[in-house]
């Protein structure tokens, strides 16, 4: 059976509002003027959550570059808590989603190119595909999870998808 292909789209707050966040600095977002006018606060960006007996950890993920074509295969989710990445290197990443709810199929994909300057917060049970870096190495701030209890489920696809070379 051949493999569906995903066509990434623009990332943008209106088409991502099923999965999460978009976390970015933009006129969309409330903003505001701080530290005697020398900074403007982009202001309350996700909805963070910890989940049940969870607390809130920064990390830095480093992620590989992969190329295109690359076939998505799997696909993650965090069932109790939501999971943000925001870069740090400026680059452009890709994003593949799925609603949350039961394990998903490739028709179920959703792909979205961010730009180096947006984030994404998952929101808590949304199907997603591991950090997905392009062009160089990526570093990646991550605000998510700590708990003792566990906190990914994966699911493989059959028949999986392909994201095509531009």
């Amino acid at each position: 059976m051949s493999s569906l292909r995903l066509t990434p789209q623009p990332l943008t707050r209106e088409a991502f509002a099923p999965f999460g966040d978009v976390i970015e600095a933009s006129d969309a977002v409330r903003h505001f003027t701080i530290n005697a006018g020398n900074t403007e606060r982009y202001h309350d960006l996700a909805q963070i959550e910890a989940g049940p007996d969870g607390k809130v950890i920064v990390s830095i993920f480093r992620g590989q570059p992969r190329t295109l074509p690359f076939s998505v295969e799997m696909m993650e989710r965090h069932p109790l808590a939501s999971q943000a990445f925001i870069p740090m290197s400026g680059k452009p990443y890709l994003i593949v989603v799925a609603p949350a709810g039961a394990a998903p199929k490739a028709e179920d994909l959703r792909v979205f190119l961010a730009r180096g300057d947006q984030g994404v917060n998952y929101a808590t049970g949304v199907w997603h595909h591991p950090l997905l870096a392009l062009e160089t190495v990526c570093d990646f701030l991550v605000v998510d999870r700590s708990g003792n209890t566990p906190n990914c489920d994966e699911v493989i696809l059959a028949p999986g998808a392909v994201i095509p070379a531009p």
